[in-house]
């Protein structure tokens, strides 16, 4: 049983949450026979197998923790990390920009800690496929773990060594580099992506992305988008409703293009919109 998989109560074998008190989530793995332990004490899984979802379990020392089917969100912002990760705000944006779905071919550059990877595996379906490319063996070895553990790594191929060589595939959907320079790789990428395809990549500072827009018009990339995301919580008070004390607020821009085999003749990197322009 898997955390994709829906029933009406945990069964062992599942990836389950755990939240407790000021909504601290613990996701683990139920199995019989084992013990889940933390500062507010133990909880057997025997005593969590075979619960309903929602169901208010208590510690041995009488903390209640709520019984959650954790969601994918909740699953990346766990996920165990050397770098930083991709968050999940952007992440959203990332796959439904990129069309990713069942039985996409999508390959990225960059794999990290494996965050982004995850969410394309589950998006991808047992029909798709997700391609990692990854340098760092270290890195690379932390994804793979966090996949197994998801039962998500036979959706996946990771892949060692330098893209400057290029990239094995062709024909991709789509192509996602999360890599500081991800405008010296435009040629491999073009070489890979399918006409029509979707290319993304996400960049911290403006500088790089000045630099990425001039080398999508040279590699023949078209329909160019430049955005971040920003995500604002509120305190939950119907009372006193207000923004949380604190916001993500930016974490990086997003580039999105399409490869083609021609652009149009209004898609320059440099032209802008006169003053009154329908630009609908």
């Amino acid at each position: 049983m898997t955390w994709t998989q829906y029933e009406a109560i945990a069964r062992d074998g599942d990836l389950v949450q755990l939240l407790g008190k000021r909504h601290k989530s613990h996701i683990i793995r139920l199995k019989a026979g084992t013990i889940f332990q933390t500062h507010r004490g133990e909880l057997q899984h025997d005593d969590i197998i075979g619960k309903p979802w929602g169901t208010r379990l208590y510690s041995h020392t009488g903390s209640p923790f709520f019984l959650m089917r954790p969601g994918l969100s909740d699953i990346l912002k766990q996920t165990k990390r050397n770098t930083q990760i991709i968050y999940p705000k952007d992440i959203g944006y990332i796959v439904m920009v990129m069309g990713i779905g069942p039985g996409v071919r999508v390959l990225e550059a960059g794999t990290g800690s494996g965050a982004l990877t995850t969410a394309l595996a589950y998006l991808v379906g047992d029909s798709g496929k997700v391609i990692s490319y990854e340098r760092r063996e270290q890195m690379q070895n932390l994804a793979r773990k966090n996949l197994a553990n998801l039962d998500l790594l036979d959706r996946v191929e990771l892949k060692s060594g330098d893209i400057l060589d290029g990239f094995d595939e062709r024909d991709m959907d789509a192509i996602f580099l999360d890599i500081p320079n991800p405008y010296d790789y435009l040629s491999q990428v073009k070489a890979s992506l399918k006409l029509g395809g979707f290319f993304g990549t996400i960049l911290p500072t403006t500088n790089q992305v000045s630099r990425m827009l001039p080398a999508l018009h040279v590699e023949n990339f078209a329909f160019v988008e430049v955005c971040e995301v920003l995500l604002r919580f509120y305190k939950p008070d119907y009372e006193r409703l207000r923004p949380t004390d604190r916001m993500v607020a930016h974490t990086g821009y997003l580039v999105f293009a399409r490869s083609v085999m021609e652009r149009p003749e209004d898609d320059q990197p440099h032209k802008e919109e006169e003053e009154g322009d329908d630009v609908s």
